[in-house]
């Protein structure tokens, strides 16, 4: 009995987000997970020099459609054991699909070990983003029908969460919509622990020097409020989909409410959606925010569909979009940054013009 109990309680852990608190080692290589159409895979990254692995979910039309591409979801996990709530999101996320509420996608599962928070480590011992970013990405694009551009959705909860805006708000190339569920850390000192964490100090204090090496000035620089405020142009021009949920009983509310706050002063287009009495758990928060949350994932893939160079969001490159970006010569952070360096410049009015008569891609 209490065998079960301690396994139990560190489910539970684990699923709120903070997981067991184990060190912070590498642990690039995890034990597959058995559900319906999820499938195990290794790869071979560069960026750490090791075998890693994967999971990946599969929908029925794959299959059954040999010839059809397909969106992705990259759904990153919080901290703990990553591979507990792979098959209550693979069949989350299937049977949204199943039923018409958003259209078939391959959801991949990386694998961010237990506390990497996303991140490439100060040390160079675990280069998280790049492993994702860099190995991961065009591994799963050149081995399954993915459609590829930006038709791709970023998606994680807790440390996953921050991990999402991090990465995404960075690559705003590679994804059309950011998603931050009860994101943490995003504090300003990570030595701060928020209200109701259950990570011990010692355990605090080891992934902080494992990831970001101790330094105050590495932290920053990989925080999220950090990268998106220098991506600012990118993540607007590019019409970049954000969203944030938690629950209104998460110790990480207020926090996220900064985020919040910044965000709306940079200009950045964005919805919070605060779930009444739900904590830190993305099975208790998911299902809270109802129907009307799949709203994000349509509107991600329809701005996914649209060419960069439509600067007036018509669904075509035309004459329309010449007129916005000749308006909008030398903007900061307009739809016509075609090329997304932050400002509309004649290399953007060249790309636009190489485009022309380009519609949606999907």
């Amino acid at each position: 009995m209490k065998r079960s109990a301690r396994n139990l309680l560190l489910m539970i852990a684990t699923m709120l987000g903070f997981g067991a608190t184990t060190p912070a080692l590498a642990q690039w290589v995890t034990s597959p997970v058995t559900a319906p159409g999820v499938e195990y895979r290794t790869f071979e990254s560069q960026a750490a020099n090791h075998t890693v692995s994967f999971h990946i979910w599969l929908p029925p039309e794959y299959e059954a459609q040999p010839g059809r591409t397909f969106p992705l979801l990259i759904w990153l996990h919080g901290s703990g054991d990553g591979t507990l709530s792979i098959p209550w999101m693979s069949s989350y996320f299937g049977t949204a699909m199943a039923q018409g509420a958003i259209p078939p996608m391959i959801v991949l599962f990386p694998n961010g070990m237990s506390y990497s928070m996303w991140c490439d480590s100060k040390s160079g011992a675990v280069p998280m983003e790049r492993v994702v970013i860099d190995d991961l990405l065009p591994f799963v694009d050149a081995n399954y029908r993915t459609i590829g551009g930006r038709h791709r959705i970023l998606e994680g909860f807790s440390m996953g969460g921050q991990g999402s805006g991090k990465l995404g708000f960075r690559r705003t190339d590679l994804f059309a919509g950011v998603s931050m569920l009860g994101a943490g850390p995003i504090q300003d000192d990570f030595m701060q622990a928020p209200l109701g964490s259950d990570i011990p100090p010692a355990l605090r204090t080891q992934i902080y020097n494992t990831v970001w090496g101790s330094d105050p000035a590495y932290y920053t620089a990989q925080h999220p409020k950090t990268i998106v405020a220098r991506e600012v142009a990118a993540v607007v021009g590019r019409r970049t989909v954000v969203r944030q949920a938690i629950g209104s009983l998460d110790g990480l509310l207020p926090m996220n409410q900064e985020f919040e706050a910044l965000l709306t002063s940079l200009g950045v287009p964005h919805a919070l959606t605060v779930v009444p009495n739900i904590g830190h758990s993305a099975s208790s928060l998911l299902p809270a925010m109802g129907p009307s949350q799949w709203q994000f994932y349509n509107a991600a893939l329809a701005e996914a569909c649209r060419p960069l160079s439509d600067a007036d969001g018509s669904g075509a490159v035309d004459a329309g979009d010449v007129s916005v970006l000749l308006l909008d010569f030398g903007t900061v952070g307009s739809p016509a940054d075609v090329d997304g360096d932050g400002v509309v410049t004649g290399s953007d009015l060249a790309l636009l013009l190489l485009d022309f008569g380009a519609m949606c891609d999907a």
